[in-house]
């Protein structure tokens, strides 16, 4: 039987033109995942050093690391602790960081994990599989911070109505039985273009895993770590991830508006911490065809310049 093809994540030609890589150089793959993106920065020549916390993506792994020949450390961790990580192993600076932010595809695709309302599976959700899952949250909190959730991390504008109809249900314990709940909320039709349980499941999911908080703690642990000169590649897929960054950049490169009326004092006087900021790249229709998850993807990128590191108080 052919082994099947290794995943390819997403905008990875651009990823890697932007990287720029010569052999040798030090890279950080934020997020291992399927391995996509570290296996082309080994194909580049870097010597990579991959984080995940979940700990499938990390065993799954080992065998890429082994045959790597010293090139690849795998580091089960988030990537919010990245300079800890990487001061701990004496690999600071480096020379390029990467990162794929979301859930992978690989964690999409096992019902068992119960990110998808696609296949049914447990309610679950959890990256680094431990801590309060989806079932837990939905079952026992209110229906104000059910609400609060729904609205901030999905920008769902009936969140108080499915909110309701959720507290009402309750006790739900698989991705289909919430799915349904949510559709029968709003009043989902089959022919409709989207999903509307895609918002609840997406707002969930980013609360449970503190996804934006890993964001903002993890672009200010890349600029601690990037030398002067390095290269920053982040890729979103939605608005809110993107938003953060595009922020996170202007604000560093000293371009965003307005900066010195609503920045601490600290921050306005610091010196832009990245340079050369371009624009969104986004993928094209031929990707899109053999990946339709591409079609939300945006990606950015910026040089990281000699100035100090930004205070972490700044707002994102």
């Amino acid at each position: 039987m052919t082994p099947p093809e290794p995943h390819v994540p997403v905008l990875l030609r651009e990823v890697v033109e932007a990287l720029a890589i010569t052999p040798g150089e030090r890279h950080v793959d934020a997020t291992f995942g399927a391995g996509g993106y570290t296996r082309a920065l080994l194909s580049s020549g870097a010597i990579v050093f991959a984080f995940d916390r979940d700990p499938d993506a990390i065993a799954n792994g080992r065998e890429m690391e082994s045959a790597s020949g010293g090139a690849l450390t795998l580091i089960p961790a988030t990537f919010s602790a990245l300079d800890a990580e990487l001061e701990a192993r004496d690999a600071v600076p480096v020379d390029g960081v990467t990162m794929d932010i979301g859930v992978s595809s690989m964690q999409l695709d096992q019902a068992e994990r119960g990110f998808s309302f696609q296949s049914d599976g447990p309610l679950d959700m959890r990256m680094s599989q431990e801590g309060e899952t989806a079932a837990d949250f939905v079952n026992t909190a209110d229906e104000d911070a059910i609400a609060d959730v729904l609205y901030n991390y999905g920008e769902e504008p009936r969140a108080r109505r499915v909110a309701r109809a959720i507290v009402a249900a309750r006790p739900i314990t698989r991705t289909g039985e919430l799915a349904h709940i949510v559709r029968r909320a709003l009043g989902y039709k089959p022919h409709d273009k989207k999903d509307p349980a895609t918002r609840t499941f997406q707002a969930i999911r980013i609360y449970l895993n503190r996804e934006l908080e890993e964001l903002a703690e993890g672009l200010a642990a890349a600029e601690r770590v990037l030398r002067p000169g390095g290269r920053l590649a982040v890729v979103t897929f939605h608005s809110l991830e993107d938003r953060m960054v595009k922020r996170f950049l202007r604000e560093r490169s000293g371009s965003l508006p307005g900066r010195s009326r609503h920045l601490p004092e600290l921050m306005v006087n610091a010196k832009p911490s990245f340079e050369n900021v371009g624009r969104a790249v986004r993928a094209d229709e031929a990707e899109i065809a053999r990946n339709p998850r591409a079609r939300s993807a945006t990606l950015r990128t910026a040089l990281r310049t000699d100035a100090a590191a930004w205070s972490s108080e700044g707002a994102l």
